[in-house]
Parts: C-alpha cells; sequence; structure tokens
C-alpha cells in the first residue's frame, strides 16, 4: 500500500518548511534511512529520512517551496502502483523521522487566543505569523479561513497566497452594487479598495512608470532564499507590529574586566577558564530582567504574558546566517553551567544541525556585538518578545573624578530595544538602571 510521507513538524512553533533540494527522484528505490530532501526554517536546516521503504511514486512539492507541516511531500510505495487520491481513501500517511533529541524544557505554550468572531463568518484560528503579516497588510484573517495548516489554522502561507491574489476589497467595498473587476490598487490600509477607490475608477488602464535607469558599471542580483529570506520577513514582521524603542547606558568595566582575568586563571578543572565577558554580562542580564516582568513577557494578539522564569535567548552568527538558541531558565544557573550551555548552544548552531526545539521559547534576547569593536546599535525585538538587549565593545572613556579632574576610565555600553506598547521609558531606564549597577559590581552582585 502506498504511503505519503508528509513535512515534519519540526518544533512546535514551526508551521512550515521550505523544500530546499530533492534527493530523489520518480523511480527511485528508497529504504527507511535514504535522505529524500532538505528542508529549512527560520531556526535550522535538516535532512529529511523516508522512514519507509519503497519506489518514489510522486513528488508533491518542488524545490523551493514553503511546505505546511503535515503538508504531503512524497508517495512511496510498489512499482507500478498508482498514485492514490490524496483527498481521501486508505492512503497512509507517515511523518518523515527526525533526529533523536532530548529537548529541553520549555515555557509552558499560552493558551492561544480565539479571536472574536465576525458576523457571518464564524471564528478563525490562526497562527501569530499569520496574523502579524495579515495585520501588516491589511488583510482580514476571518476571509482567509479555513486555513491550510493542522485542524485549519490559518497560516502564514495562507495570507501569502491572498496577498499575491490582489489587495482585496474592504467590507463596505465588497457591499457595493457599483463594483466591477479591474480595480488592483485601492487607498485604505494595505492597498485595500475602498467604495471611494469604486467610484475613481475608470477603465483606463494606467500607464506603469519606466523601470529607473541602471547605474554603470556590473550589477549582481542575488535573490534573498532560503534561511536569509525568512530571517529578513521575521525582522520586518517586527517592525510592523510592534512600537520599538531603543535605549543606551553604559557601566564602569574595570569590576568585569578583572573578574575575568581571575576567572582565566583558575584550573581548568573548575570549569571557568574559558568563560568570557558575554558569558559574564548573559548572567547578569538573565538574573536582573527577571525582576522586571515587564520586558520578561511575550505579546501577542493584545495579551501579555509574563513569565516567572527568564529563557534566553542569545543570538548566534552562523555560516547560514542568525541564529537565536535558548537557555532554559537562565537566571537559576550557575556561572559554571550557564557559560558551558552558552558555548553548547553555539556549537550545535554553527554546526547548522541544532533542534528547533532549542531555538525556540525565549522570553528575553541578548545579542553581543562587542567582540565586533560596535559601539552602539539598535538590535530588533524578536517576536513576540518585548525586549532585547544589545551588548557592546568595552572602550576607554573619558570621565570626571571627585577632584573635578577628567581621568580615562574603561566602560561597557548597552543598547536595549523594548517595545513601547506595553514597556514605558521609565521601565526601560530602571532596568538599564539595574543592570549597570549590577555590572560595575559584578562579583558581589553573582555571589548574590
Amino acid at each position: 500500500m502506498a504511503q505519503v510521507v508528509v513535512m515534519p513538524q519540526l518544533g512546535n512553533s514551526v508551521e512550515s518548511c521550505l523544500l530546499t533540494a530533492w534527493h530523489v527522484r520518480l523511480g527511485d528505490t528508497v529504504e527507511t534511512t535514504t535522505v529524500l530532501c532538505d528542508i529549512e526554517t527560520d531556526k535550522s536546516a535538516m535532512d529529511v529520512p523516508a522512514g519507509v521503504a519503497g519506489t518514489v511514486l510522486a513528488l508533491l512539492a518542488e524545490e523551493g517551496d514553503d511546505v505546511p507541516v503535515k503538508t504531503p511531500i512524497i508517495v512511496i510505495g510498489e512499482p507500478g502502483e498508482p498514485v492514490p487520491d490524496l483527498g481521501g481513501g486508505s492512503t497512509e500517511t507517515t511523518q518523515a523521522s527526525t533526529p533523536a533529541e532530548n529537548p529541553a524544557p520549555q515555557p509552558a505554550p499560552a493558551p492561544e487566543s480565539v479571536p472574536d468572531p465576525v458576523p457571518g463568518r464564524g471564528t478563525v484560528v490562526a497562527s501569530p505569523r499569520a496574523r502579524r503579516l495579515a495585520a501588516r497588510e491589511g488583510i482580514l484573517i476571518e476571509d482567509l479561513g479555513p486555513g491550510s495548516g493542522p485542524h485549519a489554522r490559518v497560516i502564514a502561507p495562507d495570507v501569502e497566497r491572498a496577498i499575491a491574489a490582489g489587495p482585496g476589497l474592504t467590507s463596505a467595498a465588497k457591499g457595493d452594487p457599483s463594483y466591477q473587476p479591474g480595480v488592483s490598487t485601492g487607498t485604505g490600509i494595505g492597498g485595500r479598495v475602498t467604495r471611494a477607490d469604486l467610484a475613481d475608477a475608470t477603465s483606463e488602464r494606467v500607464t506603469e512608470p519606466s523601470p529607473a535607469p541602471q547605474p554603470a558599471g556590473g550589477v549582481t542580483e542575488t535573490e534573498l532564499k532560503g534561511i536569509r529570506r525568512l530571517i529578513a520577513d521575521r525582522m520586518r514582521d517586527s517592525l510592523a507590529v510592534s512600537a520599538q524603542l531603543s535605549y543606551d547606558a553604559s557601566a564602569p568595566a574595570a569590576g568585569l574586566l578583572a573578574l575575568r582575568q581571575r576567572l582565566k586563571a583558575t584550573d581548568a578543572a573548575l570549569g571557568l577558564n574559558l568563560v568570557t565577558i558575554g558569558d559574564l554580562v548573559g548572567l547578569v542580564t538573565a538574573k536582573v530582567v527577571r525582576r522586571h516582568p515587564a520586558l520578561n513577557a511575550h505579546l501577542s494578539d493584545g495579551v501579555l504574558r509574563s513569565f516567572d522564569q527568564v529563557h534566553l535567548g542569545m543570538a548566534v552568527d552562523t555560516p547560514r546566517g542568525l541564529m537565536v538558541p535558548t537557555i532554559r531558565d537562565a537566571a537559576a544557573m550557575g556561572l559554571r553551567d550557564f557559560a558551558a550551555a552558552t558555548k553548547d548552544l553555539a556549537a550545535q548552531c554553527q554546526s547548522g544541525r541544532i533542534s528547533p526545539d532549542l531555538l525556540a521559547g525565549a522570553t528575553f534576547t541578548v545579542s553581543n556585538l562587542g567582540s565586533f569593536g560596535i559601539e552602539s546599535f539598535t538590535p530588533i525585538v524578536n517576536q513576540p518578545q518585548t525586549g532585547i538587549l544589545g551588548i557592546n565593545a568595552i572602550v576607554p572613556r573619558a570621565v570626571a573624578k571627585p577632584d573635578g579632574t577628567v581621568g580615562v576610565e574603561q566602560r561597557i555600553s548597552f543598547s536595549l530595544t523594548a517595545d513601547h506598547q506595553v514597556v514605558d521609558g521609565a521601565d526601560a531606564a530602571r532596568f538599564l538602571r539595574d543592570l549597570t549597577t549590577a555590572i560595575a559590581s559584578v562579583d558581589l552582585f553573582l555571589m548574590s
């Protein structure tokens, strides 16, 4: 009996995967361990093994397709066996197996809020990413149900298809008897066609502007694809759905530098000699942010969820792009365990084979560009989080001494970006005040 292999669910937060390459063709014979294809999310890459043995009867997706999870991608059966009707029948389905992992504990999943019913449409369940994208484009999520996700959930590809189909009409325009096909753009939110647009529409074809002349010299065009495209979408969505403001502050770095030197000189058996400045600042940040619930939180569908534990996201630069693994319950860790966790997660990210479950569930994120000499930057909040801290370089700065003279002091600066929808300026200032105070006396703070 033919079996259908579906796109695997790579972690609780993943709703679709990008199929980057097929390794089999129609008619190929496969074993259970045969790698069928490569897939990517905005978090990691993975091989998809067959899980069943037989002959490839059909390939149901193309390279480059963004395929919703649990969607059929390939049919495997006996040679010459007809491809079954995927709309029903007795076809067995198999989810491709993924490498065994011991998933780390995650924050308890927040119950998904259900939108208010829209008259005449009923209630539609949608993923957070789909809602953000729809809000950005001015599309009513209720117009898209039922979706193609599990249990008819509206997911991001459903919204993208609606965008590709056109801007759509406002509710008032839909009910206007004067509507005639051909009005493709409007003045409403996200380009939606309004009643005013219908009144102003004519049968004349709008002349498209000529393309701008290209500058002289060679030009290299590179299509954004794979993880780079997904990261781009995620960053744009973040700015579209939140009110992000950044705040800067600095602290004396003498204590940090002295503690780092003492740890470096310790016996390797203690596991502290490889602790970095980033490790020290990261652990202090986790402990401080626990005292500021509005920053250790998720904002989704108008609901703010503050967490008791701090699950710290750590931005890691990899050959495939930015990844953000999560250190679970970071504020409760000791320095040795925290430093070991950062290095282990960074190594898994660099390999490109980290479990997606280790890339989800962060409640606050740090991004360290200090090693590159960056003195200030504006990090972008990872949705649905409400804050992210940028760690900058330690540099000498002029300071006024108590006797009125001017001296030079090593200082480290921080760039906090927070969602002003829920984090007021005073809240951000208090967090930075507490952080810089802790950094100034880091050895005593970590002992407390």
